[in-house]
């Protein structure tokens, strides 16, 4: 009940302006003795672990610093040979892509085309995996490379900006479709594709990927963007891909001559780098 409330009180606010409200004021800069205690304090709130952040809390001069933090070496070992988690998640959906339908929640189905923006680039993964993976504030907020590959193409999708928790996933329809997104295409080494879409959401200042200061969400000029890679981007496994201004979802589509995505328990945490797949035999 109080989840339907809050969506209804998000229907008659204005999302987009909330969340570049959102993002100024985590941009703004904090005095240096008041750093620590102010990251110390959104930690405790929100359950986040300062201890893994790469730098002294005292030098992340604002709080969007903090939430995008690279962490310590070592923290996120990557899998070898396999198709890994791209970042540190709860598992809010997993699944087989049948007759372009992906699920959203129990009950609530939506459209792979829709999600993609393209009707000819969700036929790749008719018969592969999917999973969702939800990003919450308490998350490192870093995405990285599912697999070893290369970016052929990333469009920028303009839409809504729902929360992504359990109260919008079971009450938007086609949320993750109606939201903006970002569409990052990784052809894997060996064969097949990658989709991973991160998925905007309110109180996300924007989401950015590094090879591509330009393609973000939450931006003013709200039309489609496409972009394609001459030469493609080359990523390894586990290498930095982009970041979320807080908490949100990635949903990763694999199709199938790039592998499989292991069957994910529904609530299961994810850490970056952890094995979540199979690539194809060629990979």
């Amino acid at each position: 009940m109080l989840g339907r409330l809050l969506i209804l009180l998000l229907s008659v606010l204005p999302k987009h302006g909330l969340s570049r409200g959102a993002g100024w004021l985590a941009t703004r800069s904090i005095r240096k003795g008041w750093r620590a205690p102010v990251h110390r304090g959104y930690s405790r709130v929100f359950g986040a672990r300062p201890e893994e952040a790469a730098l002294p809390l005292e030098d992340y001069p604002t709080l969007n610093a903090f939430f995008t933090r690279t962490l310590r070496p070592g923290l996120r070992p990557v899998a070898a040979g396999s198709l890994v988690s791209p970042v540190d998640a709860t598992v809010g959906a997993y699944g087989t892509v049948e007759s372009d339908t992906l699920v959203q929640a129990k009950g609530r189905n939506y459209s792979l085309a829709a999600l993609l923006g393209s009707r000819e680039l969700a036929d790749r993964f008719d018969g592969g995996t999917y999973t969702t993976l939800y990003l919450s504030p308490k998350d490192y907020h870093r995405i990285h490379a599912p697999a070893t590959g290369s970016v052929a193409a990333a469009t920028y999708i303009p839409g809504e900006l729902w929360p992504v928790n359990v109260a919008a996933v079971a009450n938007v329809a086609n949320l993750f479709a109606a939201n903006e997104r970002i569409v990052v295409e990784l052809d894997v080494d060996g064969g097949g594709r990658l989709a991973l879409v991160a998925v905007g959401a309110t109180m996300v200042g924007m989401t950015r990927l590094v090879f591509d200061d330009e393609l973000h969400t939450n931006a003013r000029r709200r039309q489609v963007q496409h972009r394609r890679y001459d030469p493609p981007v080359r990523l390894d496994a586990g290498a930095a891909l982009g970041h979320f201004e807080f908490g949100s979802t990635v949903v990763l589509v694999c199709s199938p001559d790039a592998g499989t995505i292991d069957h994910l328990e529904l609530g299961a945490t994810l850490r970056m780098g952890e094995r979540i797949g199979t690539p194809s035999p060629a990979g």
